[in-house]
């Protein structure tokens, strides 16, 4: 069975086949791609920002400056996130074809503050759902770091996904043009791991410096 559309804000009405309102899509999604971009009203103006996100259970989270007026503009009212993930271009004989294969989340809601008693173990879940046994290895956070940290969340109560996948495709005539079309693939990678120059000699590197999103890749 399909699963619905949560609200009439959350239902995809352009290329409404895409859609996807299930759970486990949007985790997957989500998990996949920790940047996003979070819109929120600051003076009477639409502002978008770049920010990292986890997801623990039924929210998701993200964190910046405790003076970002940004996310202070964002606490307590209604906040849009997004996060996308390129994973091919598509290139049709056509420049109106010419298209995209992705997956992303869109989530509305009201941000809430997470509690300043809550802020270390959001904290930690951001770092260990990256690196996977980092955080009991780092110096612990002070009052003020955590004091300089705002983290929010949002339900996953109303989130949508929107997922484009395969092949070119073209108007039937233009099938018959010599134009070369197909599918270039997009993936994230990691890069060659570059050691801090004031690393203690007797450092070695840890197995977890690789995120974990990179390593389902």
């Amino acid at each position: 069975m399909t699963t619905p559309p949560p609200s009439d804000r959350a239902r995809l009405r352009r290329a409404a086949h895409k859609a996807a309102y299930d759970r486990a899509t949007i985790d997957a999604i989500l998990d996949a791609q920790p940047l996003a971009l979070v819109a929120a009203v600051l003076d009477g103006a639409p502002v978008v920002i770049p920010t990292l996100q986890w997801r623990h259970g039924d929210h998701v989270y993200f964190h910046g400056s405790s003076a970002s007026r940004t996310l202070r503009a964002a606490a307590g009212n209604p906040v849009c996130l997004t996060v996308s993930i390129l994973e091919g271009w598509k290139l049709a004989r056509s420049a109106f074809h010419h298209s995209l294969n992705f997956r992303s989340v869109m989530v509305h809601g009201r941000a809430e503050r997470v509690p300043a008693e809550e802020k270390a173990a959001a904290l930690e879940d951001m770092i260990e759902s990256l690196f996977p046994g980092r955080w009991q290895t780092l110096r612990p956070m002070n009052e003020k770091e955590l004091k300089a940290t705002a983290v929010l969340r949002l339900p996953l109560s109303e989130a949508s996904a929107k997922v484009a996948t395969g092949p070119v495709q073209d108007e039937e005539e233009d099938y018959d043009l010599p134009i070369w079309a197909g599918v270039v693939p997009v993936r994230e990678v990691a890069g060659e791991v570059e050691a801090d120059v004031r690393n203690l000699p007797d450092v070695a590197m840890p197995d977890h410096v690789i995120p974990k999103y990179l390593r389902r890749r």
